[in-house]
């Protein structure tokens, strides 16, 4: 099995879209056996759900996700477990454990809203 978060200076990115880079996780029994930081070559939610189904990912930890993100990462059999805060290999961990805490209704809407550039989404909270 092989679990991506989106990363950011070893915390869990908060924007999905605009991710550079993720962390993929192999997994094997239940544990960690090997991991690597990998660059998007790209960002926006099409490109980035293509890069995850393209290296075999079947789950996708992360912060902020929006709609369009979520249903290119449906479209593509990727599971998906937003509204994540924190250092990324402890959110692997807890999600292996069955005790991460997450948000399964986060939705980041802020392009539809015009914030800024500077804007992200936090766990816990639509971004409107």
């Amino acid at each position: 099995m092989r679990i991506a978060v989106t990363y950011d200076q070893g915390m869990v990115g908060q924007h999905f879209g605009r991710t550079e880079h993720f962390k993929l996780y192999d997994i094997e029994h239940g544990a960690v056996i090997s991991s690597q930081i990998v660059d998007t070559n790209g960002t926006g939610h099409g490109a980035l759900a293509g890069f995850l189904r393209s290296t075999d990912v079947q789950t996708l930890i992360c912060g902020g996700i929006g709609m369009g993100a979520r249903a290119a990462l449906d479209e593509a059999g990727i599971e998906l477990v937003p509204g994540v805060e924190g250092m990324a290999d402890d959110a692997v961990t807890a999600w292996l454990n069955g005790t991460l805490q997450y948000d399964p209704d986060e939705v980041c809407r802020h392009h539809a809203h015009g914030h800024g550039e500077g804007h992200d989404c936090h766990h816990g909270q639509s971004c409107h």
